[in-house]
């Protein structure tokens, strides 16, 4: 007969064997994010046909919102929680056209546009690479903060205005930019300043090809939302008449339809808390302990908001797709994080009860086979959640847990 144990009894077994050792105390590494938001009759988030996103799942097919899409939405929030009201928050602009719009378009009209032209393609390809200079369509966009753009600018500005003709401009730009040294300038740059590239690359990363060195590692991971039952789905037809259509001018003057979608979205988002204050401060992520926390406790807590807030979608004049987090479960822990997205791997009933009871069984699971021993907080709207043993919170209280949990960690 097999007898079923929990691994940490396992664990705890074998460790008893080695003299010395002892169970190690829990620390605050990771919030995990867990969410039921219901949206009726909306189109969220289109693919490139203009219908909703789906995604395969278990026995059914589900409408998806992509993590992309929350994350634009978050990021370009200005409401309440909004991230660009945090003290000393840095902006983050993402563009094919920075050179242009931010460093060029500031000298039209004082500097010769001759000079402008010759020193311009030296500053495409260093920003976007050598095939960017020529091409627009080529270039990706590419997400610079404001230090790095008012750098850049400065150094346009400087050859702009020094120059005393395009062949002397161009030279200069040219030497500027050439690849190592433009690169490490731009290294010790980012190094003698906060937030080089912005709030946005700190919380959610980027990848800059034509500079290794500038490339930012996420410490916000977001999933994709999906909806915890079948897809719920219908064509709404609709048509369009002429107000000045006279009486021989019979029907509509436009037809069409668009596929509108209703469900409850499972959400899920991970914060590396130590990984966070690194790109916050600059402090080694192994150090985050002994650095200054409380940007990073406010910029959690924000996000905590926006997340239960702030509503993606598309078709805002006829769909109104606005609703607030139905459920949100947050986790505190020191472990690999790990996703309550199969409790809905058997596509639930299309009920927040039935979705809240899923959730507390597949967690219930988890909690006695791992013992990982996650802090929690639960805000919920039902009268009798279906997730228990965990302390119920309004908003304002939960993102204040959270402030005080990365503050207070030790």
């Amino acid at each position: 007969m097999i007898r079923s144990v929990s691994l940490p009894k396992i664990i705890m077994k074998f460790c008893m064997q080695i003299p010395g050792k002892k169970k190690p105390m829990p620390e605050l590494r990771f919030l995990q994010i867990h969410t039921l938001h219901n949206y009726t009759a909306s189109l969220l988030n289109r693919d490139d046909r203009g219908l909703p996103k789906y995604l395969p799942y278990g026995s059914a097919v589900r409408t998806r919102i992509s993590s992309q899409c929350l994350k634009r939405h978050w990021r370009m929030d200005e409401g309440t929680f909004s991230l660009h009201r945090i003290e000393g928050a840095e902006e983050a602009v993402r563009s094919r056209d920075l050179v242009t719009k931010r460093l060029r378009e500031p000298l039209q009209g004082t500097v010769d546009v001759n000079i402008l032209d010759a020193i311009e393609p030296a500053f495409q390809a260093a920003v976007y690479g050598k095939k960017g200079a020529d091409d627009k369509s080529s270039r990706q966009p590419l997400l610079f903060g404001a230090p790095e753009l008012r750098y850049l600018a400065e150094q346009f500005t400087r050859i702009a205005t020094s120059a005393t003709d395009p062949k002397s401009a161009k030279a200069a730009a040219e030497d500027f930019t050439k690849d190592k040294l433009f690169q490490n300038t731009m290294k010790a740059m980012r190094d003698s300043v906060s937030l080089p590239g912005g709030l946005t690359s700190a919380l959610f990363g980027r990848m800059v090809t034509s500079d290794p060195e500038a490339n930012i590692d996420a410490p916000v991971h977001v999933a994709h939302a999906f909806t915890t039952h079948a897809e719920q789905t219908e064509s709404d037809y609709f048509a369009v008449v002429d107000d000045l259509a006279g009486v021989e001018d019979t029907g509509a003057d436009h037809i069409g339809s668009t596929e509108l979608t209703s469900g409850l979205f499972y959400g899920y988002v991970v914060i590396d808390v130590p990984a966070l204050v690194s790109n916050l401060t600059g402090v080694a992520a192994s150090n985050w302990l002994a650095a200054d926390r409380k940007m990073a406790a406010e910029v959690a807590a924000c996000l905590i908001g926006q997340i239960a807030t702030v509503s993606p979608g598309a078709k805002l004049g006829s769909t109104a797709p606005y609703g607030y987090a139905t459920t949100m479960l947050v986790e505190a822990g020191d472990r690999q994080p790990r996703s309550l997205a199969e409790a809905f791997r058997d596509p639930a009933e299309p009920t927040v009860q039935d979705a809240e009871d899923k959730l507390h069984q597949k967690l219930k699971a988890f909690d006695e086979a791992y013992q990982t021993g996650e802090d929690r907080r639960l805000l919920s709207l039902s009268n009798d959640p279906g997730i228990k043993n965990v302390s119920r919170t309004s908003l304002p209280e939960l993102m204040q847990w959270v402030r005080d949990t990365i503050l207070k960690a030790a």
